[in-house]
């Protein structure tokens, strides 16, 4: 098993032994249940799915709850496909308990996965920092991105012109993070720098070779 399912919790500074000071994200990685179980004889391919992040059940839909039920696993708000190797798979059980440190160990490097900050509809100026026109007085065109398409030919705006519209909410993957220290008992996974996404956001954790 080689993912792993986590929270970002925020950034900090840690000292490493020669006194360094070292930017860290914070990650709630774990513990994760093995909620599903497929071979290659039944489904083609071995791979575990594990479920992350216990909630209420009412929050949940009845197939959800189904397969938890069937899984011998409580309510939880996420759930990941990991895949695994073959000769790993006899490993797993249905609801086994997974912790980080069981993964991870600290000098590893990772690379961790996540959603960007959603920041809603966006000008051409804040979405793709646009320098704007004139803020003297008489300019009309503060904040607009100009001319957007040519004259009677080909008269019409070509695909993918950077244009006023939704920004962030995207995908991302930040590789080459080494991991600064796990506290198994926290399931806190210490990574060095920045991770995608805002507090609380789900990230998936790899490891990076």
């Amino acid at each position: 098993m080689e993912g792993f399912i986590g929270k970002k919790l925020g950034m900090t500074q840690v000292f490493d032994e020669n006194g360094n000071l070292i930017p860290v994200t914070v990650i709630q990685a774990g513990p994760c249940y093995v909620t599903q179980i497929k071979t290659s004889e039944k489904d083609g391919y071995t791979a575990i799915q594990v479920g992350f992040d216990a909630c209420r059940e009412k929050v949940l839909n009845k197939p959800i709850k189904g397969h938890l039920k069937k899984g011998n696993v409580g309510p939880v708000r996420v759930l990941k496909e990991i895949r695994v190797k073959e000769e790993e798979i006899e490993n797993y059980k249905l609801g086994q308990e997974i912790k980080v440190s069981e993964v991870f160990k600290k000098g590893e490097l990772v690379k961790v996965t996540g959603y960007s900050k959603g920041r809603g509809f966006a000008g051409a100026m804040k979405r793709y920092n646009f320098g704007g026109g004139r803020d003297s007085h008489g300019a009309k065109y503060h904040r607009k991105p100009f001319s957007i398409g040519m004259h009677t030919d080909p008269g019409r705006v070509f695909k993918n012109k950077r244009m006023p519209g939704h920004y962030g909410t995207e995908k991302f993957t930040i590789r080459h993070l080494r991991v600064v220290d796990v506290d198994s008992d926290k399931n806190f996974l210490i990574v060095r720098g920045a991770v995608p996404g805002a507090r609380n956001g789900y990230v998936f954790i790899r490891k990076d070779y």
